[in-house]
């Protein structure tokens, strides 16, 4: 049954507050997979089960699915489209909502992969819940807006390298494995999108103060047309003498914007306060 046919069948009707566009393309579907490196040992998580279209390709490869969905009226639409499918569990709760502890006593303590067609809106706070977590995610594999999907893998010194740039980098690495377009979904969106994989590294930059570059990114990029001394002066509290000092004494030019900077710099840069 297609999935059009499954959502008239059950009078289904979409909800723009959740930012609902799903998939039915079985090429697509099946590259999202593939992109995601999924393998029968897998445990996957996926993030807003929708119409069970994605759900299913994910269960026909991995070992066990635990699909998170907040709008329970897709409940009629679940029991025609993921019908006879015994290695998923569809949980209604909002995973942004949920503590770690409660997250573990669903999905268990081992390695997990995340597999997810987004909602627009909770793509960066998705992202940083599972990053910043204790959680034991390998990667995410996730279909966002195309410019948004720029800004997760962009380079120093262009127009999409942002603070969620090297938020990613601190913790791993991302990759735009393939750009899609608006007429892929149903209904279709008002944008192009882009499905972006992200290794997750939790040992990366081990023994670094996480927090602490993590604050001078902000830092940085608060004000980005300003120079990183002023941004500094505004975030720490140095006078333009002391953060032009830190500056030179991590190798940095005391005119550079912080757009400029590598993560490399950063974390060097941190090693001055």
């Amino acid at each position: 049954m297609k999935m059009k046919d499954v959502l008239q069948a059950t009078s289904f009707r979409f909800n723009k507050a959740l930012g609902q566009n799903f998939i039915s393309d079985t090429n697509l579907l099946k590259g999202i997979v593939t992109d995601s490196g999924i393998t029968p040992d897998d445990v996957v998580v996926e993030i807003g089960t929708g119409a069970g279209t994605l759900t299913r390709q994910i269960a026909s490869v991995a070992k066990q699915v635990y699909s998170f969905e907040v709008d329970q009226n897709l409940i009629p639409v679940h029991e025609l489209s993921l019908s006879g499918i015994d290695n998923l569990q569809v949980i209604f709760r909002d995973v942004l909502k949920m503590k770690d502890d409660e997250f573990k006593s669903i999905v268990g303590e081992g390695e997990f992969k995340v597999v997810a067609n987004l909602p627009y809106y909770i793509t960066t706070p998705l992202i940083m819940r599972f990053l910043e977590s204790d959680l034991n995610v390998t990667s995410l594999t996730i279909m966002v807006q195309e410019e948004v999907g720029r800004r997760l893998v962009a380079k120093p010194n262009t127009a999409d390298y942002s603070a969620i740039t090297l938020a990613v980098l601190l913790r791993g690495e991302g990759t735009i494995t393939r750009k899609v377009g608006r007429n892929m979904f149903y209904p279709a969106p008002n944008v192009d999108s882009a499905v972006v994989r992200i290794d997750v590294d939790k040992d990366k930059l081990a023994g670094e103060n996480k927090a602490l570059i993590h604050k001078l990114v902000r830092s940085a990029f608060l004000m980005r047309r300003k120079t990183l001394v002023n941004n500094l002066n505004a975030s720490f509290g140095l006078s333009k003498t002391e953060a032009a000092e830190k500056l030179i004494a991590a190798g940095l030019d005391e005119r550079v914007r912080g757009e400029a900077l590598s993560l490399e710099d950063y974390v060097n840069l941190s090693h001055q306060f």
